[in-house]
């Protein structure tokens, strides 16, 4: 069973506690906001997904850069209206598989296919060289 743990005081100052870590919550310099965690938990949950389609794959690549970006309705609930994330592959040995890798990801990563309930969700998929 997974579990988080908050405490807050009086105004939205708080603490997230899980089983590995802390985050601190807030609308002050240094803190997460509750959007933060969510896009946070989409990119941590995609990355995780298309990492271990990657390894079955034996597509090896140096590094993904992330950023995941939406827009909330103006209507009560504000649930979100879209979600876009845009991923760039660092130094990747086949682009061809790493466009299905992430393709499946969208499929299987359990928080991108929860979001897709209300919003409507996309991604672009790029890659980068550098040399070394």
């Amino acid at each position: 069973m997974k579990w988080v743990n908050m405490e807050f005081d009086y105004a939205f100052k708080g603490i997230l506690k899980a089983k590995r870590g802390t985050v601190d919550i807030g609308i002050e310099e240094g803190t997460i906001e509750p959007y933060d965690m969510v896009f946070g938990a989409l990119g941590s949950c995609l990355y995780s997904t298309f990492l271990d389609i990657a390894v079955k794959k034996k597509i090896v690549y140096e590094g993904v850069r992330m950023k995941v970006s939406g827009e909330k309705r103006t209507e009560v609930p504000t649930t979100l209206k879209t979600v876009n994330v845009e991923v760039t592959v660092i130094n990747p040995v086949k682009e061809k598989g790493l466009d299905q890798a992430m393709r499946l990801a969208t499929e299987y990563c359990s928080v991108y296919q929860t979001l897709s309930h209300v919003a409507e969700m996309s991604y672009t998929l790029n890659f980068e060289y550098t040399d070394k």
